[in-house]
């Protein structure tokens, strides 16, 4: 099979690549290189994943003519290419929307010509102020707290519309608090294991005890590519979580121990925009992909900070 995957050098982008390759796919990856976070790592990455066997091309979602040349010869697409964000989306909304709905829909309106099996990353922000946990697909997610996160449900929106005009069958995953090797800068995992590590002092925004459904990346990996392998007609959504919550505080306390060392913090203000907590109700994903977590909190957090202590090695 070969299949396309957009924003295939970032976080959760370059692990699916490698798990396609490594069972014997063909792989395509579409990717801007945004200078979101440093450019230099996703093309180190991307560097690795040619070696591997991946065809990298430089171009944009939003650019009909590189999405044209990436989408040629492929049976499936994975689209992992976004700005992401709650924070960022506040300071950028109109870039936020750009690249993650105006981006989908020139990747849908080429589909469109030529349909084929469609799955998107979706985000568990998209529940906002319509929450009550644990989250279930079937709540009405219409009242989002950030522009990333309306943008996230919009483009489900878009999904559901070409499924049902076009024909184009399509799965939006709810990704919840992906964390791991390669994880993005910005995120509360990677800040604490990188101040645990080198004693520079990690923002944190509130008191620490926010609840979040951590998910270690090789779950979510897991959960997308048996969506891949799932051929459904019209548009379905699925949560991809780890099923259990934690604060920030007993987040901290897990680097800590996996680090050896304490995490030291730069306190401030609640963060405007993020939720409070965030819970997957995995019924469905259970159904329909067979997805069940296997990497608990510890775990997890244990095989990141030996990642990042190799990464911080000169």
């Amino acid at each position: 099979m070969r299949v396309l995957v957009t924003g295939g050098a970032g976080f959760i982008g370059s692990h699916v690549v490698e798990a396609l390759l490594r069972r014997g796919d063909a792989v395509v990856v579409l990717d801007a290189f945004d200078p979101y976070y440093d450019t230099a790592v996703k093309r180190r990455t991307a560097a690795a994943l040619e070696v591997r066997g991946a065809r990298v091309i430089e171009g944009d979602v939003r650019d009909p003519g590189a999405v044209a040349r990436a989408l040629d010869g492929v049976d499936r697409v994975v689209h992992l290419a976004a700005r992401p964000g709650v924070r960022a989306s506040l300071d950028d909304p109109a870039t936020t929307f750009d690249i993650n709905v105006r981006g989908l829909l020139v990747l849908l309106e080429a589909l469109r010509r030529a349909p084929r099996p469609l799955v998107s990353a979706s985000s568990s922000s998209v529940y906002g102020g319509d929450a009550r946990p644990p989250f279930h697909e079937d709540q009405p997610a219409s009242r989002p707290l950030s522009p990333y996160a309306a943008s996230k449900r919009a483009a489900e929106h878009l999904c559901a519309t070409y499924a049902q005009l076009f024909g184009i069958g399509s799965t939006a995953l709810r990704f919840f608090t992906v964390y791991g090797p390669r994880g993005r800068p910005d995120m509360a995992v990677g800040r604490f294991v990188r101040a645990a590590l080198t004693g520079e002092p990690a923002p944190l925004h509130g008191d620490g005890a926010v609840l979040r459904d951590f998910t270690y990346v090789d779950d979510i990996v897991a959960g997308v590519v048996r969506a891949v392998d799932r051929v459904a007609g019209g548009h379905d959504v699925l949560n991809l979580g780890g099923g259990e919550v934690h604060t920030l505080r007993a987040l901290i306390a897990e680097v800590e121990a996996a680090a050896g060392a304490p995490v030291p913090l730069r306190p401030g203000p609640a963060a405007q925009g993020d939720m409070t907590l965030t819970l997957a109700d995995l019924t469905r994903a259970r159904v329909a992909l067979g997805f069940a977590p296997r990497v608990p909190l510890a775990e997890g957090v244990r095989r990141t900070v030996a990642w990042m202590r190799r990464e911080l090695t000169p």
